[in-house]
């Protein structure tokens, strides 16, 4: 009875001894305010320490080759910059670095207080911009892309050999599309939070991707179909997608079955098999690992783990749904992209599909008592 006691009364010191959950989250939260200002700080570090193109040249073109030109020396007046009026020898700049930009270009400097800061900018605003003319938009010493590239080799590299492109790259504003040149309160110099982004680019009806299949509209569906896939619900795009270029259809990071039907290979399901236990469409009879099972025969087994067999787009969504487990209403099937109606209902013990691949099929998943185990 004594060792009973002993540790009985060493349980209790431990429990005495243990932070209580409020204060868990309270430090847990400190910690992540914490973590967040140190990340800030070291975005910043690692800004001013990034590599910086070569020094480009910012005297005046020859008039016929621009074709935009800063309005001061449009105008003739060399000394809103220089010490002196004469266009044949103006001088040195009144202010070294930025300061003189600054001067009539205040809502830069608002953007260079912000938390995240473009490297080249911090150094000098003439790593991208003649202050006299150009023969780019916004007075950018060369073309945006090739600009931003002679910095970020690793994203050329990825925009250029990736077998799918993302064309927020190659159209609109390019570059700009997504990130501020300048600086930013987003991680990446972004111009929105990452999740809103996406879903301000991807809410237009009757896009085409690369193939020519319609792009889903994800302002309209997100706010019809309110059981979200978890990383949607955190959102998070980048769970599944890259954002400038891929080797996987969609731009997903990992393999994923493009087709209703695909041999049952988990490589093809990488992406899935990220979050979810293979174990789940490899076990032919399981009473735990999913409740889509007749009894204890896996119902997702039987559908997905064969030569021909149907993959998850067949029956669930990967944004958002109307039902529970995002169980879609229907699939677009076949070339034509007709809608396959899965008419799927729910009930107490399993559910039931009806018209669709097969028949009026039901399923319960509840077992015999002398069964279960």
């Amino acid at each position: 009875m004594a060792p009973r006691l002993a540790v009985l009364s060493f349980v209790v010191v431990v429990l005495a001894l243990a932070p209580s959950r409020r204060a868990r989250a309270a430090e847990a939260k400190a910690g992540a305010t914490a973590a967040k200002l140190v990340s800030a700080k070291a975005a910043t570090a690692a800004a001013k320490a990034a590599p910086k193109p070569p020094r480009p040249r910012v005297g005046p073109l020859p008039a016929a080759e621009a074709t935009m030109t800063h309005a001061p020396f449009e105008a003739g007046d060399c000394g809103t910059c220089h010490q002196k009026e004469d266009p044949k020898s103006p001088g040195p700049v009144k202010s070294a670095g930025n300061e003189l930009c600054f001067g009539c270009h205040d809502e830069l400097q608002t953007a260079m207080s912000l938390p995240y800061k473009h490297a080249p900018t911090v150094d000098s605003c003439t790593n991208c911009h003649n202050p006299h003319n150009s023969k780019q938009r916004s007075l950018l010493v060369a073309q945006q892309q090739d600009l931003c590239f002679a910095c970020h080799q690793d994203i050329q590299a990825i925009a250029t050999n990736a077998k799918v492109k993302h064309a927020a790259l190659t159209t609109g504003a390019g570059c700009t599309n997504c990130h501020n040149p300048h600086g930013s309160a987003v991680e990446k110099l972004l111009v929105e939070l990452p999740f809103d982004l996406c879903v301000k680019c991807h809410s237009k009806d009757g896009v085409p991707d690369g193939r020519g299949s319609t792009l889903t509209n994800f302002k309209s569906w997100l706010e019809t179909n309110k059981v979200w896939h978890a990383p949607v619900k955190a959102k998070d795009c980048s769970a599944c997608h890259r954002t400038h270029g891929s080797d996987e259809f969609r731009l997903l990071v990992a393999r994923y079955p493009a087709k209703f039907y695909s041999e049952y290979n988990p490589q093809n399901y990488e992406l899935c098999f990220t979050c979810h236990n293979t174990a789940a469409i490899s076990t032919p009879q399981t009473t735990t690992l999913t409740g889509f099972r007749d009894g204890a025969r896996n119902l997702h087994y039987l559908h997905v783990n064969q030569e021909h067999g149907r993959t998850c787009r067949a029956c669930h969504e990967v944004h958002a749904s109307k039902q529970d487990h995002h169980v879609r209403d229907g699939v677009p099937y076949g070339k034509t992209g007709w809608m396959l109606k899965l008419n799927f209902t729910k009930t107490a013990t399993g559910g039931q599909c009806a018209k669709t691949c097969h028949g009026v099929k039901a399923y319960t998943n509840t077992l015999p008592t002398a069964q279960k185990r």
